[in-house]
């Protein structure tokens, strides 16, 4: 389930104008940043404060990154990996409240979602090397030091104890949506009222285009990964993916995705894409990742429980399934 192999993506499309008046420049740069791509969006008075802009985002990131990293080795959660089974490791409270809130969605969705998936052992192999099923008692091992219940958070110490050596958590399903969040915030809070951060397909957008109409969002047809199957607006709000279409594996016709259940050990099967749209990248980000792994009927129950949130599945079989409190009327499919 991390988000450098889950290759979700959503194509942005932003259309420049010409402006008047009160004019607005727009400004768009593309950089890596916590293992996937980042298209940064600003809108400001002028090019050197978007510019400016832009380079507070992409060190705001960087600076979450070297937070909630699980590949760096001196990240604050790197440590606590590092620590699973010794002793609890004293964490920033950014951290503890995310890794908090990661927990309530593991709870939500009865480990579907799982913020310590990272100790998974990878046995599905999705590079094409695959000529069988893994075993059931390999997929069964694989899981085996997965378990959100074994996190043990202190609030008032700041510390995070993984129970079992071997545990780790992660952020690969949360962490870029909590980040483009925190970006949207920060520029609010400077007075840039218009742009977007879109990491990997994880998107918040907020104000509008210099001519003042919403972001248009293109949506990646998962048939025909090179074409898009809607477009829709998007104003103060956020839009995340997640996708099986990019890596799978078929056996005995059935298809299995690159999307694994850290609850089973088995790949996701019956969705080939989710968006989810609401005020929250983060939110929607662990909710994109969880409804691919709980299917059409389990995921549209477990969405029912965030009123603000609406999404759009596909199925393996091409059916477009919209939750019933999706309110986009600009939506036009074509699979």
């Amino acid at each position: 389930m991390h988000k450098s192999i889950l290759y979700k993506f959503l194509f942005l499309s932003v259309i420049m104008c010409s402006f008047s008046g009160n004019a607005q420049v727009l400004r768009k740069r593309t950089t890596l940043l916590m293992g996937g791509r980042f298209d940064i969006t600003i809108v400001a008075k002028d090019s050197l404060l978007a510019e400016q802009n832009i380079d507070e985002v992409i060190a705001e990131i960087t600076r979450i990154e070297n937070l909630i990293s699980d590949w760096k080795p001196d990240s604050q959660v790197s440590q606590v990996n590092q620590n699973a089974g010794i002793k609890p490791i004293k964490v920033d409270r950014e951290v503890l409240e995310l890794t908090q809130r990661a927990i309530q969605f593991s709870e939500a969705t009865k480990g579907g979602f799982d913020v310590s998936f990272a100790a998974m052992d990878r046995i599905w192999k999705f590079d094409g090397s695959m000529t069988e099923m893994p075993s059931a008692e390999a997929i069964k091992k694989s899981v085996e030091k997965v378990g959100y219940k074994n996190i043990v958070l202190d609030t008032v110490q700041s510390t995070i104890f993984l129970k079992l050596k071997g545990m780790k958590i992660g952020f690969g399903a949360l962490g870029e949506g909590y980040a483009t969040d925190k970006c949207r915030n920060m520029m609010l809070a400077k007075g840039i009222k218009a742009g977007i951060v879109n990491g990997s397909g994880d998107m918040t957008a907020w104000g509008k285009q210099p001519n003042g109409k919403d972001w248009n969002i293109g949506m990646t047809n998962p048939f025909h990964p090179d074409t898009l199957f809607a477009v829709v607006p998007l104003n103060n709000g956020a839009v995340t993916t997640s996708g099986s279409y990019e890596k799978f594996v078929i056996f005995n016709g059935k298809r299995y995705s690159h999307i694994i259940n850290p609850a089973t050990g088995y790949p996701a099967t019956g969705l080939c894409s989710v968006s989810v749209f609401g005020p929250n990248a983060e939110t929607a980000n662990g909710l994109s990742t969880s409804l691919m792994v709980l299917g059409q009927t389990q995921g549209l129950l477990l969405l029912k429980k965030y009123p603000e949130y609406s999404c759009v599945m596909i199925t393996d079989n091409g059916k477009l399934v919209k939750s019933k409190n999706f309110k986009i009327k600009k939506f036009k499919p074509r699979l």
